[in-house]
């Protein structure tokens, strides 16, 4: 393997916690995208994000102050800073 997260054999719940208050992308299997500040995430990978932006087709469609993702519609999350 290259080096990267997969091959660090990293917890992700333990990178979640320390992006905490981050900026992320997170991205639906619907491949709608959210981009918002990480508030809190659960063993479920339920996710609340605060100043949410909804990209729909790499277009910005909506925004949020606060948005709730369900864990099951999650493909990934990525840190953006």
């Amino acid at each position: 393997m290259e080096n990267g997260a997969a091959s660090e054999g990293k917890d992700p719940s333990g990178f979640l916690s320390e992006i905490i208050g981050a900026p992320v992308t997170v991205k639906l299997n619907s491949g709608v995208v959210y981009k918002g500040e990480l508030q809190s995430v659960d063993g479920y990978m339920n996710i609340a994000l605060e100043k949410t932006e909804e990209y729909v087709n790499g277009q910005r469609r909506r925004t949020y102050g606060d948005a709730f993702v369900r864990g099951n519609n999650v493909m990934y999350i990525s840190s953006d800073s």
